[in-house]
């Protein structure tokens, strides 16, 4: 019988052993009744289990049953001692019927146990549970009888249960490794065969049950150890119960048949990995060589453009993908094989390394033809990677060099001029790059030889060639379209430049030119304070016009290289529609103002040298008539150029504009107004002795 079986009932603790003994080592059996009616049926099953226990050894020294009535009622006391009689009567050598202190005086007198001795065959005696250690040692006793024995029911119940179970499986276990282990070693194979294969895996694992039982022995040898002691109480599974020697014997059979079961499932689990190494490595060996080498051989080309070569970069990746799980495989079969080789078995070496050789020669012959295919075609997308930036960059060229100048000013011409040669640089550069790549992608087709995929690769080498030395010599030749035609753009803007430049200058020439005439007008007024500082300043003027001549001179000039340019630009100047006529009305408008500056210089000196010829000289008697012309004719050059300077000149377009300012011309004729007066005072001087000759 089982714990497992009767656990419900057993949890109930109808009865129990608690390791206490007798004064004659008789083990103590505990049964306590309570208030609720005792189920004789589970009382018995119980008192069967427990009985089952102990050696008979132990049996033979008999029992002590404390039957413990204090909370129970007189009959069921009664019905318990009379059915111990029919269940254990034999190892029955006392029964203590521990009674209440007063409820069962009267009742004793219908039953005296001590008079049924003889038919019971075990002596009753009813006792106080104080008295008790009149017949069982305190020590021995628990802690409800005034003892000091520990016992806990459910730890015990707990133990019970993983002993058992642990005898169980371990029995169980010992049986199925013998069978397997003997079946290992029939000299008949195909007996032996069958007979791993029904039996090759124990049902519970032989790790496990192992660990439970250390654990287990481990619990025993520890309660002993404490119980010798006598602080803690023993249990019934102690060494005399045979808890110990049982699972230590349990446990050294285990041990000895765990061993040579692992041996057998190590030479099985060899010679299985061994022929699954050989099966896997013709499964790799066989796709690598058909399928895998046939996906090869149907991939040759490059792309003749990026998307193209992506598309067969993607292909190929698919491919590569499917040969890494097979990649995967032979590693891990290498990996096997390496542990088999260290392992040292000398029948197997000879085979493993073949088998290793002809797995790593096919698999990196696999990985070099990918590896090859895979830069391949990376040099492809580099390349027409670099073809199309370059068309790219040579469309904008041509586009920038379609459309026609209309810049606005020199400055923007040179911007324009720097970023066409900027472009044309970036053509030259990317040209080169596309060179450099094209020619490193003739020598990957060329050094590829035909054993790469298994067959002749001439012809499509051949095409392959032809579509790479197609794209340089198309690039080569779109790039020199656009350098001729660079070339004339460069001519043009450069021409524009200058157009531009001759244009400025024109209209550098119109302000200065309107300068000269601002400054004539406003700082070259003064006419002089005698005839010789009169002359220095018509030297002066004379000087000046000529300067403006040559300014002029140099605007017309610009302007006539402006028409050449735009006849050549086949482009209309602006200059003939705004800067010449400017020119040519400052240049009008200067002129004027400068013929009126001579005429009154000119007015100014002899005006002058009249007046200090007879300011200085005293003229004799006789030439007195011919002074007095001197002095009409001073006079008249006066009044005619005080007049001129009130006068503006007038320019053609009938706008009106004076020398200086106001001011500026009252003082030229306050001073010509005082040397009139100088010269009036000198004429009065010569007239007055005339008329004392007279008079006299």
């Amino acid at each position: 019988m089982e714990a497992s079986v009767i656990l419900p009932i057993l949890k109930k603790k109808l009865a129990f052993l608690s390791g206490g003994k007798d004064r004659r080592s008789g083990l103590i059996l505990t049964i306590p009744l309570c208030l609720e009616q005792t189920n004789m049926d589970e009382l018995s099953v119980t008192l069967d289990y427990l009985l089952s226990i102990p050696s008979e050894k132990c049996k033979a020294r008999g029992f002590t049953v404390i039957v413990d009535g204090r909370k129970s009622q007189w009959n069921v006391v009664k019905t318990v001692v009379l059915m111990l009689q029919n269940v254990v009567p034999a190892e029955v050598s006392l029964v203590c019927v521990v009674k209440p202190d007063e409820f069962w005086d009267k009742k004793v007198t219908h039953f005296c146990f001590w008079k049924e001795k003889d038919r019971l065959g075990f002596e009753v005696i009813l006792v106080s549970a104080n008295k008790l250690t009149r017949y069982i040692e305190p020590c021995q006793l628990t802690e409800d009888f005034g003892g000091s024995l520990t016992y806990d029911h459910m730890d015990w119940l707990n133990k019970r249960l993983v002993f058992e179970k642990f005898t169980k499986e371990s029995t169980s276990l010992l049986d199925e490794l013998a069978l397997i282990n003997n079946g290992s070693d029939k000299g008949n194979q195909q007996e032996k065969e069958r007979s791993v294969d029904l039996n090759f895996l124990p049902s519970v694992d032989p790790e496990t049950v192992l660990q439970t039982g250390h654990e287990l022995l481990s619990e025993l040898q520890q309660r002993r150890f404490n119980g010798s002691d006598g602080g803690v109480s023993w249990s019934p599974m102690d060494d005399e119960l045979l808890a110990q020697p049982q699972v230590m014997k349990l446990l050294d059979s285990l041990r000895e048949q765990y061993t040579r079961y692992q041996e057998v499932c190590r030479q099985r689990s060899k010679r299985t990995q061994l022929e699954e190494i050989q099966q896997k490595v013709m499964q790799v060996v066989n796709w690598l060589e058909g399928p895998g080498s046939e996906q090869l051989r149907a991939q040759w080309g490059i792309g003749d453009s990026i998307r193209a070569s992506q598309a067969l970069q993607q292909k190929h990746e698919e491919i590569e993908s499917q040969h890494s799980e097979w990649f995967a495989v032979y590693v891990e079969l290498n990996q096997q094989i390496a542990a088999l080789l260290n392992a040292g078995d000398e029948e197997d070496l000879v085979e493993l390394k073949s088998l290793q050789q002809q797995l790593s020669d096919v698999c990196y012959r696999q990985a070099s033809q990918l590896e090859f295919r895979q830069n391949l075609l990376q040099a492809a997308l580099e390349f027409h990677g670099v073809a199309q930036d370059l068309s790219q960059q040579l469309d904008g060229l041509l586009g920038m060099l379609c459309v026609d100048v209309a810049p606005a000013d020199g400055a923007s011409i040179q911007q324009t001029l720097k970023l066409l040669e900027e472009k044309l640089k970036s053509v030259d550069v990317g040209l080169q790059g596309l060179r450099e790549k094209g020619q490193g992608l003739l020598d990957q087709i060329s050094n590829q030889a035909s054993w790469a995929y298994g067959k002749d690769v001439t012809i499509e080498n051949k095409e392959n060639v032809d579509h790479i030395q197609g794209v340089m010599e198309d690039m080569q030749l779109r790039k020199q379209r656009c350098e001729d035609m660079v070339d004339v753009r460069r001519l043009k803007m450069l021409q524009m430049v200058q157009l531009f430049k001759c244009e400025e200058d024109a209209a550098q020439a119109v302000e200065w030119l309107s300068e000269l005439l601002d400054a004539l007008l406003k700082t070259h007024i003064r006419l002089g304070d005698d005839a010789q500082e009169t002359k220095v300043l018509l030297e002066k003027h004379r000087k000046f016009v000529d300067v403006a001549q040559s300014t002029y001179d140099y605007g017309r000039q610009l302007l006539q290289a402006t028409v050449v340019l735009c006849q050549s630009l086949r482009c209309t100047s602006r200059s003939s529609g705004d800067t010449l006529p400017r020119l040519n009305r400052v240049w009008k408008q200067f002129t004027i103002a400068s013929e009126e500056r001579v005429h009154r210089l000119e007015m100014a000196i002899a005006f002058h040298s009249n007046a200090e010829k007879i300011l200085q000289d005293c003229p004799e008697e006789p030439e007195a008539i011919n002074d007095e012309e001197q002095f009409d004719e001073i006079e008249a050059v006066g009044k005619s150029l005080l007049d001129r300077l009130t006068v503006p000149v007038v320019y053609p377009d009938g706008s009106e504009q004076y020398f200086g300012s106001p001011s500026d011309m009252a003082s030229t004729a306050e001073h010509i107004r005082d040397r009139m007066k100088l010269v009036s005072l000198k004429r009065q001087q010569l007239r007055r002795p005339e008329m004392m000759t007279t008079e006299s």
